[in-house]
């Protein structure tokens, strides 16, 4: 075991602590012992502010920390903060993209999978943002599995020696090798954990999580993020600028009854994968404000569930959003062009009409949420808000006119550089 031998000695970091019994409240809804923080007990739907941090010492309005403070999120419930974290375990997409957001990319240590991968979805975003960037050089990739198999070594979470682990740990709960005991283990002997994944479909956790696992949009998310990093301004200020656009592309929608059908999948080796863009979860996050009919809808669709061509066509999507399809996993313009000289996917509608999209990131951030509201805008109304332009792997976020931008840039650029007032 090495020098990590010893692990009944006191906690390892000291930057960051639990304050007694906000140790052990609520993590994993108390499923691994010690006390439960009820996170539903004050009926917190992310609408009263909760999930700010609360502290002593310090206002937050610069995002400096001058004392203690705490943020609260389930299932961990209440963690105890004595500084802001500078070196952040992360998982998941949306929390590398809320750290940049919130001026704090360069905490970030480590994703879940490569780093190229996930980072050149953000580099997409983040080039049209002056000044903005995630530097992936340093970043561990945390999955050491093959063939689908998800492993990650608990020793490389001590190697990491992490200020906070920012990612849930009832994803780590669900990998191979893992268990209860060790996902307390790592809060205990290296730092605490903070975040929530399965809201990203609103699906159930693994067993020992169930019991008071909550659900939080996109944004109530970033809100607890924000206070993590003491930046409360900037969520504010970047809340705004996502409720401008939901107002913007709201103002302007046709009439629900001339709205598309609309088929969000990923397509494979002839198979495609549907998945449903009217159930709640941060995953629908930029598809969900349009209020269009789903063309899955009427079908029991689970992660299991895949169509042939014969399958689709019957369905017959107006519209075909490609999931993972912005400088990511999938060339959505080859797939494109294979469908179109198929003799049964060349009848899809989307296919006759050139209306088969790359789409976003379901695992997104606030910052990847923006341009992917965007981006859904111009494929499902182009009448409305212009034409999405045309797009090969490899070109990054289209090049949009400035008269057809949604969204000001230039404002997110300066709420990342830490100008928010």
């Amino acid at each position: 075991m090495g020098k990590h031998a010893d692990r009944n000695a006191p906690t390892r970091r000291d930057l960051i602590s639990y304050g007694g019994a906000v140790a052990g409240a609520g993590l994993i809804a108390g499923c691994l012992g010690g006390g439960s923080s009820d996170p539903g007990s004050d009926g917190s739907d992310g609408t009263d502010g909760s999930g700010g941090a609360e502290s002593e010492g310090s206002d937050g309005a610069d995002g400096e920390s001058a004392g203690s403070y705490s943020v609260e999120m389930a299932p961990v419930g209440e963690v105890a903060l004595d500084a802001v974290p500078e070196d952040v375990m992360v998982y998941s997409l949306l929390y590398a993209d809320m750290a940049v957001a919130f001026g704090h990319g360069d905490a970030v240590n480590s994703l879940g999978f490569d780093a190229d991968a996930g980072g050149n979805t953000l580099d997409a975003y983040y080039a049209e943002l002056d000044g903005v960037e995630f530097d992936r050089e340093g970043i561990r990739q945390l999955n050491t599995g093959s063939g689908g198999g998800i492993s990650v070594d608990r020793e490389l979470l001590y190697e990491l020696d992490s200020d906070l682990h920012l990612a849930d740990p009832c994803l780590f709960v669900s990998f191979d090798g893992w268990s209860q005991d060790d996902v307390a283990e790592i809060r205990d002997r290296v730092a605490p954990w903070f975040g929530n994944v399965y809201s990203r479909r609103n699906s159930e956790p693994p067993e020992p999580c169930r019991d008071g696992y909550e659900y939080y949009t996109l944004w109530e998310i970033a809100e607890r993020v924000a206070g993590v990093f003491r930046e409360e301004s900037a969520y504010e200020a970047l809340a705004t600028v996502h409720d401008d656009l939901l107002e913007t592309v709201q103002a302007d929608l046709p009439p629900a009854e001339e709205r598309p059908t609309v088929g969000t999948l990923i397509y494979m080796d002839g198979t495609y994968y549907p998945s449903r863009s009217d159930r709640p979860g941060f995953a629908n996050a930029h598809v969900r404000p349009f209020d269009v009919a789903d063309a899955f809808g009427a079908a029991d669709v689970t992660y299991e569930t895949a169509y042939d061509h014969e399958q689709l066509l019957e369905v017959d999507p107006d519209v075909i959003l490609h999931q993972y399809g912005v400088e990511s996993y999938y060339d959505v313009a080859g797939i494109r062009e294979e469908l179109a000289d198929h003799p049964v996917a060349g009848e899809l509608s989307a296919i006759e009409n050139d209306r088969f999209y790359p789409s976003g990131n379901p695992v997104q951030g606030p910052i990847m949420n923006l341009f992917q509201i965007e981006m859904t805008a111009k494929q499902l109304f182009p009448e409305r808000f212009g034409e999405w332009p045309a797009y090969d792997l490899g070109d990054g976020y289209p090049e949009i006119p400035a008269e057809e931008r949604l969204f000001d840039r230039d404002r997110v650029a300066e709420i990342v550089a830490g100008d928010a007032e």
